[in-house]
Formats: structure tokens, C-alpha cells, sequence
């Protein structure tokens, strides 16, 4: 049961049924209530925040006009869609959200019919609205509305313009509302930014916009010929005044606005009378982060995105005191050693998509502005841009999310590896991403890179461990090269030590054993170290091996071990199915080695979301179940010596 309290109208709000009982009049008291239960869970619980207040007024629009969950929202992303959670029967359980074993931090089918589509990455809701359209116009249901809500950071993306493209020719009665507050995350680049911004300052356009409306909005007074009027003084209207509208128009949408997203009845008003209007639409609302909330409405959008927790009254963001000098973030340590390395090889150039702040090359954009790219929401592109910076003797660092990656897998093997081109491939939060959940845990890096011919699959340990395989990767053209490390901190303090070259596929004994082996590959080997020195305290003396790279392998490292233990465990961040656990089998049963193996890492299914302490401790590859595994073989051994040895999982 939730301690928050609700204002008294949002209280009696158990589902958008309730919220359509009420008047228009009284929709800003709603406004007000939700944006308040907002700000009070998320202060104190965290998450997402400016996406959400945001769209407040939208939201509650949208519940309020359509018969939702019959008439269907798709949130795009879903960072902004805590609104939405609340106002469709989950209130009590907000202040679990992004918990462990509590609510998704984004909408999911199995967690409410009025989520309609799962989502986490970043510009779906088009296409997954019109599939949902052509869906029910097939089963003869015309009568339900379809409503994709997405961001101009998402409408980048090459995914909303391929959906966009096929929704124009289907012709089905699609309502695309585009959220434009000039952010993703972090601020957005390109044309159409540039573009959007051209219509929402169009002062003659502007100027005639309320007359326009004003004119739709009484269509029933032009009697059955009503619509296509209307169509025929819109389109002469905005051929002479607007003509940025032949990108929308051209892909046979009908555009609509811009309109002021916060007036929320007015915003009620309009969506009414797009109901009535047949055919693909779009309507362009501009709304600000943070709204309604003064220190994230006026503060910086990137860091009022997630804050963590924050005093409410006074907007002061609530740090953590550290008795002693902490680690590092990992992505830190990408984004200053980029910038060292690039300066001594001034063929080194960054690449993110959308990311900036979040993979830290924002370091690099300030310092180096000519040789840092923020390509937008555009994972594919990312990576074929790098190809070709790549086929012209550039050294291109492209860093993508684990997760993201899984979008530009086509264009890493045709256009990189195909080509053995030399990108850097620098994947941050490989392995599991904490309370962003399934769609963010960067689970399966190492079995799809590993698998790809001509790359270089490698995780370091720690900090120092990553500037180093940063400055290998630049050294020569080694081809494609992928680093991946986790979310979060490492275990380094004193971590900014001059740079060394390591060898390609060339692992490292952290600890010598004799009772049997570890193997790890990447930051989790940290949990290894601390097992290992718990077993000695229990008379298990285990060595431990980081191989550092799946692929190439350290062959003559794991003969080394297969000639030497017969007991193995391996420990990974990431799926077991084609894993590094898998590698070494497969590298065993080539050889012919017999040994009892136990293989540690992701099971084989989505892991939902949690800390990352949590998560590990729920998928068995933390310390206490490397300490675990390792004692059930010892005492295997002890209880069963003369059972034949044997490859096992």
C-alpha cells in the first residue's frame, strides 16, 4: 500500500473510465494533481522525471478523449508515460516502480491492457500503431483509434520515417501525436530539428493557425461535402504559408498544429476533433520537460532526465557522501582516455547516437567539437558512418549501449566486418543495466559479436584494464574491435596510469590454484577475486584466469588449464547460450579435454529489472554463488573421486 497521498480528483481516479466522468473544466485540477503525485514518488523513489512531467497534459488529454484501453496508446520509449501508469490503476504500486520485483519503468503488455505495446528503446510506436490499425481493420474493427505518442528525438530515428512511409499508402485512420520539446536526452541535432523549429517560429503561420482550427473545429455547419472543404482550405492555407508542411504532407499525412501541449483543454478540444477526421494525421504538439516543476523546467533537460533522488522543495539533487575517494564510472574513463589517445593520433574521431552525456563523449565534444558526432537517435547509421570514416583512414570510436547495438547488427557485419574495416566498437552497460530492466540489459553482446568473422570480442576488468585495450585498438588496423564494460563504477580509484599495448587474444592469471580454475571475462572477474579469497579462508586454493578476450581466445592460456584442473567454473555478464562459457566447450571438445565445467552468467531468459546487486544475485554468478559452485565441486570431489570425469553445464 502506497504512503503518497493523491490530490481529490487524481484519489478518485482508479482508471480513465473515472477520469472521463469528469468535466472539462476540471481537467487542469487533474493536471495539477498528477503532476504533484509525480513529483512527490519520484523525489524520494527516482526515475525518469522531466519526459513525464512533460507530457502531463497529454496524457491526461489523451485517457480523457479516447476510450482507452479499447482505443489504443502506443508510448514511444516510455519514459515519459508515468502519467499514464498512474492514471490506468497502478497508483497504489508507483512508488515500486523501476524496484526490484515492483513496477516497469517503462509500459508493458503483461503488466497492464492499457500498456499496448512493450517498450524501451526508441521509436517503435508508429509501426507498432499501424500494425495494431491494420490489425483491427482486417477483423472489421474500424471503430477503434490507434495513437502513437512520440518524441522529435525519437522521430529521427530511420524506424519512425519507414513507418511513417508505409502508414501514408494504408491509409488507415493513424493518429500520430509528436511530442516536440526539443530534447531526447540529451538536446537534439540534425535537419529536423532545424525543420520542426522552422514551423513551431512561423509567425505568419502562427498567425492564421487559430482561424484554421477554428474552421475544423465547426466542420458541421459545411454539410456532407464537410470534410473535404476543410482538407481543401487546409492545404491551400498551408501551401502558401507553410510549405516546411511537404515533409509531413508529402507522406500523406495530414498535419495538424503547432499546438500549445500544456493547455490541456484545449489539447482535449483538438484530439476531439481529429477523431473525426479520417485518414493518417499528426499532431504537432510543443511541450517543455520538467514542466510545472521549476528547478527541471528551468534547469539543464540532461540532468534532470533521471536526477536520482532530490529534495522537492527545494529542486536540490541529493548526493551521496563519500567518506574516501570513490572509482570511476566506467564510461567516464572511456570519455577522458578518448580524449588522451586523441590527441596523440589525430586520425581518432567519436561517434554516438543520441548519447552523449550518457557514454560520456560529451568530454570529447566540448574539447574536440570537429571530431566528436552526436549522429541522433540512429544506431544503423552510427555504424555505417563509422564504416565509412573507417574506409578513408579515420579511427572511428563508435559507442553504442550493448542493448542499442542489437539494432545496427546488420550493418556491423555487411558494412564493418564484411569489409574489415577498423572501427572501435565501445559497447557501455554490456551485461545487466540494473532498474531500466529487459530492454536495457546489455545481455547479449558477447554471443553476437563473437560469431561475427574478422572481430575482436573483448571486456576488461577494470578501469586501467580499459584504457589499455583502448589504446590497443588504435595501435594498427586490427579490423573491427569491440570493448564492451557494465553500467556504473568500477574498482579502480587511482585508475589514470599511462598507457600499454595488449597482446590481441592474450588472457592474464589473476591468482595461481591448484584445486581448481576460474575463468571470467570482463568486470564481474572483480566478484571472482573476492570469492577466491573467501575460499582460501575455507582450504580451497582456486586459481583464477581473466581471459580478457572471447574471441580470438587465449588458446595456449585455456590448454594451461585444461591440462592442469579437471574442476572449471566459468563466470560472465551475459547469456550462457553462445557465451564465453560456451567458447570454452566448444575450445574443449575441439581438443578433446574432459572436465567437469560449470558455467556461470544469464540464464536463458529476460531478466527483469532490479539493481545490478540484485539482478546477479538472482541469476547465480555474484560472489556467493561462485563461492557456492565452487564448494558443491570440491565436495563432489571428496564424496565421488572415482567418478569418470566429463564435459558438463
Amino acid at each position: 500500500m502506497s504512503s503518497y497521498r493523491a490530490g481529490e480528483l487524481l484519489s478518485q481516479i482508479q482508471n480513465p473510465s473515472d477520469l472521463r466522468k469528469l468535466t472539462e473544466d476540471q481537467l487542469p485540477e487533474v493536471v495539477k494533481d498528477l503532476r504533484q503525485y509525480i513529483i512527490d514518488v519520484v523525489s524520494e523513489k527516482g526515475g525518469h522525471f522531466g519526459a513525464s512531467l512533460g507530457v502531463v497534459e497529454l496524457t491526461v488529454a489523451l485517457h480523457y478523449i479516447f476510450n482507452t484501453p479499447e482505443d489504443q496508446l502506443v508510448w514511444d520509449v516510455g519514459h515519459q508515460a508515468y502519467g499514464h501508469k498512474i492514471l490506468t490503476g497502478r497508483r497504489e504500486d508507483f512508488h515500486t516502480n523501476r524496484k526490484y520485483k515492483g513496477l516497469s519503468g517503462f509500459p508493458k503488455r503483461s503488466e497492464s491492457p492499457y500498456d499496448t505495446f512493450g517498450v524501451g528503446h526508441s521509436s517503435t510506436s508508429i509501426g507498432a500503431a499501424l500494425g495494431m490499425s491494420v490489425a483491427n481493420r482486417l477483423q472489421n474493427k474500424k471503430h477503434i483509434q490507434h495513437v502513437a505518442i512520440i518524441g522529435d528525438g525519437a522521430m529521427t530515428a530511420g524506424m519512425a520515417f519507414e513507418a511513417l512511409n508505409h502508414a501514408g499508402v494504408e491509409n488507415t485512420d493513424l493518429l500520430v501525436v509528436l511530442n516536440d520539446n526539443c530534447m531526447s536526452i540529451d538536446p537534439n541535432v540534425g535537419a529536423l530539428k532545424e525543420y520542426l523549429t522552422d514551423i513551431t517560429t512561423s509567425h505568419t503561420f502562427n498567425k492564421v493557425r487559430d482561424e484554421v482550427w477554428n474552421l475544423l473545429g465547426k466542420i458541421s455547419k459545411f454539410g456532407p461535402n464537410a470534410q473535404e472543404i476543410a482538407k481543401k482550405i487546409e492545404i491551400a492555407v498551408k501551401s502558401v504559408l507553410l510549405k516546411q508542411s511537404n515533409l509531413f504532407e508529402s507522406l500523406h499525412f495530414r498535419y495538424f498544429g503547432p499546438i500549445d501541449g500544456h493547455d490541456v483543454t484545449h489539447v482535449a478540444k483538438v484530439l476531439r476533433d481529429l477523431k473525426n477526421i479520417p485518414g493518417p494525421k499528426i499532431l504537432h504538439c510543443l511541450t517543455v520537460k520538467g514542466k510545472g516543476y521549476a528547478p527541471a523546467e528551468n534547469g539543464s533537460p540532461t540532468k534532470w532526465h533521471a536526477p536520482g533522488l532530490f529534495d522537492k522543495t527545494t529542486g536540490q539533487i541529493i548526493q551521496t557522501k563519500k567518506d574516501k575517494p570513490t572509482p570511476p564510472k566506467f564510461q567516464d574513463v572511456f570519455g577522458k582516455s578518448i580524449i588522451e589517445l586523441a590527441k596523440k593520433n589525430k586520425k581518432i574521431v567519436g561517434i554516438t547516437p543520441a548519447m552523449p552525456t550518457g557514454c560520456s563523449l560529451k568530454f570529447m565534444m566540448e574539447e574536440m567539437p570537429d571530431r566528436a558526432f552526436d549522429v541522433g537517435i540512429a544506431e544503423q547509421h552510427a555504424v555505417t558512418f563509422s564504416a565509412g570514416l573507417a574506409t578513408q583512414g579515420m579511427i572511428p570510436f563508435c559507442n553504442i549501449y550493448s542493448s542499442f547495438m542489437q539494432r545496427a547488427y546488420d550493418q556491423v557485419i555487411h558494412d564493418v566486418a564484411l569489409q574489415k574495416l577498423h572501427v572501435v566498437f565501445c559497447l557501455d552497460r554490456g551485461g545487466i543495466a540494473g532498474a531500466d530492466g529487459p530492454t536495457h540489459h546489455g545481455a547479449f553482446d558477447l554471443s553476437y559479436f563473437r560469431c561475427i568473422p574478422n572481430m575482436i570480442v573483448s571486456a576488461p576488468m577494470d578501469e586501467i584494464e580499459l584504457r589499455n585495450l583502448m589504446y590497443t585498438a588504435q595501435k594498427e588496423n586490427h579490423g573491427p574491435f569491440s570493448i564492451r564494460y557494465p553500467r556504473g563504477e568500477g574498482s579502480i580509484v587511482d585508475w589514470q596510469k599511462p598507457f600499454e599495448e595488449i597482446e590481441i587474444g592474450k588472457g592474464r592469471i589473476i591468482k595461481q590454484g591448484k584445486d581448481l580454475a576460474i575463468l571470467t571475462i570482463g568486470a564481474i572477474g572483480i566478484q571472482a577475486i573476492e570469492a577466491c579469497e573467501e575460499l582460501q579462508n575455507s582450504s580451497i586454493d582456486a586459481a583464477h584466469f581473466d581471459l580478457r578476450f572471447v574471441k580470438p581466445l587465449d588458446e595456449a592460456l585455456l590448454h594451461n588449464v585444461f591440462q592442469n584442473f579437471h574442476k572449471i567454473i566459468t563466470v560472465e555478464d551475459g547469456c550462457l547460450m553462445g557465451g564465453m562459457g560456451s567458447s570454452v566447450l566448444e575450445f574443449a571438445s575441439d581438443h578433446g579435454y574432459k572436465a567437469q565445467v560449470v558455467r556461470l552468467g544469464i540464464p536463458d531468459r529476460f531478466i527483469e529489472h532490479g539493481s545490478q546487486d540484485e539482478l546477479y544475485q538472482e541469476c547465480h554468478y555474484d560472489k556467493t554463488a561462485i563461492l557456492t559452485a565452487a564448494k558443491e565441486l570440491m565436495k563432489e570431489q571428496s564424496t565421488a573421486a572415482s567418478r569418470p570425469l566429463s564435459v558438463t553445464a
